[in-house]
C-alpha cells in the first residue's frame, strides 16, 4: 500500500508529465492563421499585405513555398468524379448554397477532404468532397458531393463564382495581386510564414 505522504509527489509528478505533453504537443501545432487580401509590397521573402479586414500583415515566405494560380472556369467542368471545395450558406432543409465552388487538380485529390465551419462569411462552412452525382435544377445545378464521413447535397446557383488551381509561379506574387493562405504559421516571435499562397489570376480575389 502506497503511503499518504506519496501522493503528494506522485500528484506533482503527474501534473509535470501532463505539462510537458501539452508543451510538445502545442509545440507540434503551432498556431495556423488564414489570410485573404492584397499584396501591397514584395522584399525578397517578406511579402506586405493588406488583409480584407484592413490589418497591415507580413508574411515571410519558406523557401519552398508553392503557388498556386486561382483561376475562373466554368460550371460545366465540375463532373461526376471531380474533387471539389464548396465554400456554402446552410439552408434550412439541411442542403448547402454555394457562394464558390474551386476546383481541385487530380494531384490535390482528398486535401482536407470533409465537412467544417468556415470564415468567408458569417456561418459559411466549407465541404471539401466528391462529386457523386450533378442533375440540373430549377435553381441552379444540383450536386451530391460524397467525404469519409458523410455527404451533402450542394444547390450552385448560376452566378456563383467558379474557380480552379493552376500551376503558378512566384513572379504572380507583386503588389496588386490578391491571395489567400488558407495555413499560415505563427511563429513564436510573432511572425508569419507561408508554405503555400493562392493567388487570384487577372486580378480576381479567389472567392472561397
Amino acid at each position: 500500500m502506497l503511503k499518504s505522504s506519496s501522493w503528494p509527489r506522485m500528484l506533482v509528478a503527474s501534473l509535470g508529465l501532463v505539462a510537458l505533453f501539452a508543451t510538445e504537443t502545442s509545440a507540434q501545432q503551432p498556431p495556423m492563421v488564414r489570410i485573404r487580401g492584397t499584396i501591397e509590397a514584395v522584399d525578397g521573402p517578406m511579402l506586405s499585405i493588406k488583409s480584407r479586414e484592413g490589418t497591415d500583415m507580413k508574411v515571410r515566405m519558406t523557401d519552398n513555398v508553392a503557388v498556386f494560380g486561382v483561376a475562373k472556369t466554368e460550371l460545366s467542368e465540375i463532373k461526376e468524379g471531380s474533387y471539389i471545395g464548396v465554400t456554402g450558406m446552410p439552408e434550412p432543409d439541411g442542403t448547402q448554397k454555394a457562394v464558390a465552388v474551386h476546383i481541385f487538380p487530380e494531384n490535390q485529390r482528398g486535401a482536407a477532404e470533409g465537412f467544417r465551419p468556415w470564415d468567408q462569411r458569417p456561418n459559411s462552412t466549407m465541404t471539401n468532397a466528391t462529386v457523386a452525382q450533378t442533375v440540373k435544377g430549377t435553381d441552379g445545378q444540383n450536386i451530391l458531393v460524397k467525404y469519409k464521413d458523410g455527404e451533402k447535397k450542394v444547390v450552385v446557383p448560376p452566378d456563383t463564382p467558379i474557380v480552379t488551381f493552376v500551376a503558378g509561379d512566384k513572379s504572380e506574387l507583386k503588389p496588386g495581386a490578391k491571395v489567400i493562405i488558407f495555413s499560415a504559421v505563427k511563429k513564436d516571435d510573432g511572425t508569419l510564414e507561408a508554405s503555400r499562397i493562392n493567388v487570384g489570376r487577372d486580378g480576381i480575389m479567389p472567392p472561397m
